[in-house]
């Protein structure tokens, strides 16, 4: 009989009966008993008063007894404590049983018993498993580590229980080397700071060594291990890719995904004209292929990982276009991420194959998927220029379908096609107007507005398809509206006698009768441009407009660089790191590739030790919440003067600086048709420059504190060397290297613009984003003539500190756009605290005292300076140049004591005090600030200028 028996039983005072056979002298009957028990556990009944007759069974030999009083001890254990303590005794017995599956067993229920009580008897027993002479104790052991880890880590470390897992990895057995790697991966994890997983080729030689021998989940913590790793040179790389190639052929797809990921990352840094990279791009394809054969879900979590693949190398797939066409079949959410992936692998040689194949798929039943696969029609027209006529003509004959999704679809794809191929297929507007009636979506009547006010003088009767959709303008969507007022416009300037009652109409229904701001303001604007100054209108609103890119969905590159770190994951699923969906600390470690890391996160040598006190990095724009919107929508206009902040009631303030344009005032032609409020900011000449404030004088504390003779002439400002703060691989072709600098008390940005594209840029300007201290550029930056391929530039742009205020992490975090004539690029960099120390900020004695001891003492930070070797009166020199101010100096049993200040461009005041021995090149620095936040960032100015 099978054992569905001991769930059956519906006797009253079953309690009772169980303990009776639970100390029953006959084995079979306790077996038997334990089962009931268990199986009672396992439907939800409350067998927990059982315990200590539970427990007693544990002294058995009988391993499948000894199986199940275990599992109930798992189960009971939290919430009886106290009882659970009885069983430890077994434990430690067990530990040394001479069958290794008993050992095993105790060690593995040790680790799953949550009870802080027991953890400290069960470390002896652990220990001497971890050190078995059987590889399954020891493996065993290895994972117990992890679990005891999550419930004492203090205990843990405290028992040296770390280093003997880490000594495992040099084990004999690949399993016990796989556990290990397992359990530290685990902790390292949830302690990201820890450096547990300390990786060097001893290390990683071992590892490689075991991958061939252990289960293929072994194989997969050992491979995600091995990702975390960053090859010293290409050889090694080289090195690693060969032994890890063979995995590929793995029948587990996890393993082939994280072989993968490893692959992906090491090719970072191979050359590509090496043959082994070659033979690598070729190896990489089959096992990618072989996934889509599986199941769809198997083939849903391979095909979100290709697409990311392919965006980073599309040369490993462009040959196999095939495996991505669509069965019938298939579950529509495999049919549309074949779509995509079809589309990203779309190429002059493939195009005809895609082309007949997308023309197939806009005939399906499935109304998303006809959609995507007109979308796709159009994506292919603008990415492959050779097959745009083809995909047009593809598009008209399934206009002539007059299915009412296929239509609409079509014309959006069409405005999009006439956006990147001007004056070449207009010759089918008169085909789309025919259609005009059967469009009931707002992209679609959007799009169609915008055909007939961009082409208004090539369709005669432009202005009645027009006022037919002015009919029912409030009951458009805003998209439909704001399309309709420019098209208008735009028809209005093309032919003005006979549009004027129209371009009327509209203007007062957009500004007077809608609630839309949006809607408004554009209404206003249009109104007064058309007023003021019509010729400078035309310029405006029919502007030759930038041809569109063809890739508009691509992931931006520092998070695809982080979302291929973690192939084979959730994160490479729903495209998206880890951050965005893990809560807590766990699992949010920022990772990228290497051979990036001079990114936009590239630090200046003086905040390089930043990273070692704020384990967050800086953002790279975009990558939390919508930074482009916000950087392109802040009132970004720095005022022109470089002095204190205007009066709050100055007026509006708009300037020098926007992104989108030359700057609203020269949108509106300078004249603002007489509204002085917001005319006032505009045409004010640039204040002058603050002159160089004077050396600080001395505050004579000699009498006092023996400042005698030891403060010097400052010997200036210390500025960092500059560093790549965006490589032209992130900024087609545009690479800008840089540092900051207080000359003459203005901070600067020293910038060097390299082009190393192969076209001319010219049109620069500079936004910042919002900023801890306020930084804003003072003044445009001033690229005076085209930047030429090749050429280098230096460029100085001075700051000020009274742009708009947010608390950035870490603290001296600037997030930057750049524009050109050919895009706008994001980076984030580093500036030194030091920028921000003023030329004022030598504090009286008396007050310094006073402040001194009125910080309360727990604001008080204290760090250590290593290897300076200058003296007191040398650092203090040093010091002044860049704004830290001696206000006395004594000395004591042979030690020299400094007393300084220096205060932030915010008002914020620093004291310092700084002991110097003469022969000791350790400095200790205490630091006071009511801003305690500021403290990590002024020691490490600290250290840059004392050290530099």
């Amino acid at each position: 009989m099978t054992d569905s028996k001991y769930f059956t039983t519906t006797k009253k005072g079953e309690i009772f009966e169980l303990k009776a056979e639970l100390n029953s002298d006959k084995k079979e009957k306790k077996k038997e008993a334990v089962k009931k028990v268990i199986a009672s556990m396992t439907v939800g009944k409350d067998v927990s008063a059982l315990f200590p007759d539970v427990v007693n069974c544990m002294q058995t030999d009988n391993l499948e007894l000894k199986k199940l009083v275990y599992l109930y001890l798992m189960n009971y254990a939290k919430s009886q404590p106290d009882m659970a303590i009885m069983a430890v005794n077994t434990f430690v017995k067990d530990c040394e049983d001479p069958n290794p599956l008993i050992r095993a067993l105790a060690v593995r229920t040790m680790g799953c018993i949550r009870v802080d009580k027991i953890t400290e008897y069960l470390c002896e027993p652990l220990r001497k498993c971890l050190k078995d002479e059987d590889p399954y104790v020891r493996k065993t052991a290895a994972v117990c580590v992890a679990k005891l880890h999550d419930i004492n880590a203090q205990l843990v470390e405290d028992q040296g229980f770390l280093d003997t897992l880490k000594d495992l990895i040099s084990d004999s057995n690949p399993m016990v080397v796989a556990n290990a790697v397992a359990a530290l991966s685990e902790i390292a994890e949830s302690h990201p700071n820890s450096n547990l997983m300390d990786l060097n080729p001893q290390t990683i030689n071992k590892l490689l060594t075991a991958l061939n021998e252990c289960t293929e989940w072994g194989q997969i913590f050992i491979l995600d291990c091995l990702a975390n790793y960053t090859p010293r040179d290409d050889r090694e790389s080289q090195s690693i890719c060969e032994r890890v190639t063979p995995r590929l052929s793995h029948a587990n797809s996890a393993v082939v995904l994280s072989a993968v990921k490893v692959l992906m990352k090491f090719m970072e840094m191979l050359p590509k004209d090496l043959d082994y990279y070659g033979t690598l791009l070729k190896k990489l394809a089959p096992p990618l292929v072989t996934l889509l054969s599986a199941e769809p879900e198997l083939q849903y979590v391979a095909l979100r990982n290709i697409n990311l693949i392919v965006q980073r190398r599309p040369e490993i797939l462009k040959h196999e276009m095939k495996v991505f066409f669509v069965k019938y079949n298939d579950p529509i959410y495999v049919k549309l991420e074949k779509l995509d992936i079809m589309i990203r692998l779309a190429s002059q040689a493939n195009i005809a194959q895609v082309l007949a194949e997308l023309k197939e798929y806009a005939t399906e039943v499935d109304v998303d998927f006809v959609r995507k696969a007109v979308r796709a029609i159009g994506r292919c027209a603008i990415k492959v220029e050779q097959s745009a006529e083809r995909c047009v003509s593809t598009l008209l004959d399934l206009i002539q379908t007059k299915v009412n999704y296929v239509v609409q679809e079509a014309i959006v794809v069409i405005k999009d096609i006439f956006r990147k191929y001007p004056n070449k297929y207009e010759s089918v507007i008169a085909t789309l107007c025919e259609n005009l009636d059967s469009l009931d979506e707002p992209e679609a009547r959007a799009a169609m507005i915008w055909i007939v006010g961009e082409y208004a003088e090539r369709i005669d009767n432009a202005d009645e398809l027009l006022e037919s959709f002015l009919e029912g303008f409030h009951d458009e969507s805003t998209q439909v509206q704001l399309q309709l007022l420019t098209a208008i416009v735009k028809l209005f300037l093309k032919k003005p006698t006979e549009t004027q009652e129209l371009v009327q109409q509209v203007l007062s229904l957009a500004t007077q009768d809608s609630d839309n701001p949006d809607l408004r303001d554009r209404g206003y604007i249009y109104w007064r441009l058309l007023s003021t100054d019509p010729v400078a209108a035309k310029e405006v609103v029919l502007a030759e407009k930038p041809l569109i890119s063809e890739e508009t969905d691509l992931i931006e590159p520092t998070l695809l660089e982080e979302l291929i770190c973690h192939i084979g994951t959730l994160a490479s699923v729903y495209h998206k790191p880890p951050s965005a969906f893990v809560e807590g600390s766990r699992g949010v470690q920022h990772k990228r590739l290497p051979g990036s890391t001079e990114s936009g996160e590239s630090e200046s040598p003086d905040t390089a030790s930043a990273a070692a006190v704020s384990d967050a990095p800086p953002a790279v724009i975009p990558s939390q919440g919508d930074l482009l919107g916000d950087l392109l929508n802040l009132d970004l206009t720095p005022p022109t003067t470089t002095g204190p902040p205007p009066p709050a009631s100055s007026g509006m303030q708009m300037g020098a600086m926007d992104l989108l344009g030359g700057g609203l005032d020269s949108l509106l032609g300078g004249d603002l048709g007489g509204s002085p409020a917001i005319g006032a900011g505009f045409g004010a000449p640039p204040a002058a420059m603050p002159a160089s404030f004077s050396a600080p004088v001395s505050g004579g504390l000699d009498d006092l504190f023996d400042l005698g003779g030891g403060v010097g002439m400052p010997m200036g400002a210390y500025s960092a060397p500059k560093t790549v703060w965006l490589p032209a691989l992130k900024a087609k072709g545009l690479e800008i290297s840089g540092t900051f600098a207080r000359r003459s008390g203005v901070i600067q940005m020293e910038m060097t613009l390299t082009n190393k594209a192969m076209s001319v840029m010219t049109d620069f300007a500079i936004q910042f984003n919002r900023n801890s201290f306020g930084l804003a550029p003072a003044g445009p930056l001033q690229v005076l003539t085209p930047l030429s391929p090749n050429q280098t530039i230096e460029v100085t742009l001075p700051l000020n500190t009274v742009g708009p205020v947010m608390k950035m992490e870490p603290l001296n975090n600037l997030q930057v756009a750049v524009k050109n004539n050919i895009d706008v690029f994001y980076f984030s960099c580093q500036y030194p605290i030091s920028m921000l120390f003023v030329e004022d900020g030598k504090m009286e004695r008396q007050v310094f005292l006073a402040t001194w001891k009125d910080i309360p003492n727990d604001s008080e930070a204290q760090f250590q300076i290593k290897d300076c070797h200058l003296s007191s009166d040398a650092a203090s020199n040093k010091l002044q140049g860049s704004n830290i101010f001696t206000i006395a100096k004594r000395t004591v049993d042979g030690q020299d004591m400094l007393y300084q200040s220096m205060k932030l461009t915010n008002g914020i005041w620093v004291l310092t005090e700084m002991r110097v021995q003469a022969g000791n090149p350790v400095y200790t620095v205490s630091l006071k600030c009511r801003a305690a936040e500021v403290s990590q960032w002024v020691f490490q100015s600290y250290e840059a200028v004392l050290k530099n």
